[in-house]
């Protein structure tokens, strides 16, 4: 019985978070499936190979520092934040080199590194709310799932960021001291946020240094969600950079541009919605995202696999879409 309740009390807010996350990534979505396997990763893939790394590098803290104490600070300071940010960190590796061409901004790395953050404390909580709950019935398992829940929700997706963001610089890059460099700064990064959190629990004592903690991870976490809006905003003026030679080439209009270029499409999304062709008008403004990635991209990159057929081919379906897209 507990586990049924223990499933659904971790999965529900990390399905809502992620979706809140993907709300974000306002000019071009990232594909659901990818999102999804990247969570999967995280809540399977990464949980296991965490732990199977965890109990190695236990077993030689226990030999070297023979200390109950400090093995267990030993395994919560490194041991967790090394382990587990590598084991998370793969899922936006994987999405690199598997799927490059769905890897186009800053931005992609913060949401792939976010999304298996979210699988994985997904799972965690599972198994920290029975570990509670077998400790302290109900109460143990409702006060953990408030702590966890509803103060500590950002920590695995913020820690797995920085090393989406490690990646994406070096996806947006040419130079090749960068590409090396700024995936292995990201996962340091992200060590060092974890370790931070995780050390200063060990030495939290009554509720004033509890507070303390959460006010500099909460003020650390919108100070990350403002970065989040600039890199929104950045990817606007990259719309806008874009299409403005598609409104000039008459391939779409100049109400479809500023619709494609607004950070709320409410009013269109609605009008295609009682007109019956939202399907249509949702891949349009889609189509408009990736196009201007991807002129972005050739610009950058040049004809890197096939950037020039991939821009021909979404001209050719906004040419399509565009009679039925409502602005």
């Amino acid at each position: 019985m507990a586990f049924l309740v223990a499933v659904p009390l971790a999965f529900i807010p990390a399905f809502f978070f992620s979706w809140f996350i993907y709300w974000l990534d306002r000019y071009e979505k990232e594909p659901r499936w990818l999102l999804f396997m990247a969570f999967f990763w995280g809540g399977f893939v990464a949980i296991i190979g965490a732990l199977i790394g965890s109990l190695i590098l236990d077993v030689g803290f226990t030999a070297i520092l023979q200390d109950e104490t400090l093995v267990d600070i030993a395994g919560g300071s490194i041991t967790a934040p090394f382990v587990e940010e590598f084991w998370k960190g793969l899922a936006v590796l994987a999405i690199v080199l598997i799927f490059r061409k769905e890897f186009d901004s800053i931005l992609d790395g913060v949401v792939y590194g976010a999304i298996a953050g979210l699988g994985f404390a997904a799972t965690e909580n599972v198994l920290y709310f029975m570990g509670q709950y077998a400790d302290g019935g109900w109460a143990g398992m409702f006060a953990n799932f408030a702590l966890r829940i509803g103060v500590f929700a950002w920590g695995h997706p913020f820690y797995t960021a920085f090393t989406g963001i490690g990646f994406a610089v070096a996806r947006t890059n040419r130079n090749i001291l960068i590409k090396i460099i700024a995936p292995v700064i990201g996962y340091f990064l992200a060590v060092f946020a974890h370790s931070f959190h995780n050390t200063s629990l060990v030495f939290v004592s009554g509720l004033g240094s509890l507070a303390l903690v959460i006010l500099v991870e909460w003020a650390g976490w919108f100070i990350f969600l403002g970065f989040i809006g600039f890199m929104v905003y950045k990817e606007q003026g990259l719309l806008k950079k874009h299409l403005r030679e598609e409104v000039t080439s008459g391939l779409i209009t100049e109400n479809q541009y500023k619709t494609a270029v607004s950070f709320f499409q409410f009013g269109a999304r609605m009008a295609a919605l009682s007109g019956g062709v939202y399907g249509a008008t949702s891949r349009f403004y889609q189509v408009c995202g990736e196009l201007a990635h991807k002129k972005e991209q050739l610009v950058k990159f040049g004809d890197e696999r096939g950037n020039i057929a991939i821009i021909d081919k979404l001209r050719t379906e906004l040419t399509s879409l565009a009679p039925k897209a409502k602005a």
